[in-house]
């Protein structure tokens, strides 16, 4: 799945640790940056991204994670559309959607679940090191 995205009103990019700590700092950014661009803390959109943001940057530090690498969060609003992106270094493990939910008494599995259900749209891209997750909302 590939979209394609006009020129970003505002962008924001941030580099961070590959850890825990590293993707709850993630969602705590993207909320505040998402304030500053006027999509209030508490909004419908406000809480969906940092779900979105939550689940990938999850991903990116328990799938994605090598060992002294970090991972990127990027940002991207450009009317009517809010671009999340979450970079990081294992080009080798690529996330496919979801075809069926994971038994009910399984611990993990429902993230990407999660993302196709609340994004517009979502796909991986390769980089030349690792791979970018990346999901789209609609401005509403």
């Amino acid at each position: 799945m590939k979209a394609e995205t006009a020129t970003p009103t505002v962008e924001f990019t941030q580099r961070l640790s590959a850890t825990r700590r590293g993707a709850r700092l993630a969602r705590h950014l993207s909320v505040h940056r998402l304030d500053a661009w006027g999509i209030p803390y508490d909004s419908e959109l406000s809480d969906t991204a940092a779900l979105i943001v939550a689940e990938l940057t999850s991903n990116a530090v328990t799938h994605g994670r090598i060992p002294g690498r970090d991972f990127e969060l990027r940002l991207l609003l450009s009317a009517p559309t809010l671009r999340i992106e979450v970079s990081d270094t294992r080009g080798e493990r690529v996330p496919t959607a979801p075809v069926t939910p994971p038994p009910a008494d399984a611990e993990t599995g429902r993230g990407l679940l999660l993302v196709v259900a609340l994004a517009t749209a979502w796909g991986v891209t390769d980089r030349v090191v690792g791979k970018t997750v990346w999901a789209e909302l609609t401005l509403r």
